[in-house]
């Protein structure tokens, strides 16, 4: 699923489908990027080695930013975000989690697996729009990221 992009693209892992649609509604309101949503870690490896579903060149990219749920089923957001790291190609990749968590076991060790950001999901919509406009903003507009075409 995805957007017509304006500035990069993003890829968010999210394994709740009410979550995967608020964010999708609050991308279309306030996003400037490129949108792909994916179920899970493992539906996440399989977009960025364009592997399964993600096979077709439309879908063969490697996106300027991830965004990535924790607690998933199959692959979690850790052994996600520690493949990601792991991976030559991959590495450079920001992530940024965004998870209901605000445990201080959760957030440092999601920093210590590489995570540039560690973000609360927001209680609102009204305040994901927002969140949506600050991540744009920052990823997108300010911040220069490396050109992986």
């Amino acid at each position: 699923m995805n957007f017509t992009p304006s500035y990069g693209s993003l890829v968010v892992a999210e394994d709740n489908p009410d979550d995967r649609l608020l964010l999708q509604e609050a991308w279309q309101e306030a996003g400037l990027a490129q949108l792909y949503l994916v179920m899970d870690g493992e539906d996440l490896m399989d977009f960025l080695h364009h592997q399964g579903q993600y096979c077709n060149l439309a879908q063969a990219l490697k996106p300027d930013l991830i965004m990535l749920d924790l607690k998933m089923p199959r692959k979690n957001g850790y052994e996600a975000l520690r493949e990601i790291k792991a991976h030559p190609e991959l590495r450079t990749i920001p992530v940024v989690v965004l998870s209901t968590s605000t445990a201080e076991e959760d957030i440092s060790r999601s920093y210590a697996l590489g995570a540039c950001s560690y973000l609360s999901k927001p209680n609102s919509f009204d305040q994901l729009v927002e969140l949506v406009r600050v991540l744009n903003k920052y990823w997108f507009e300010t911040v220069l990221l490396p050109n992986y075409l």
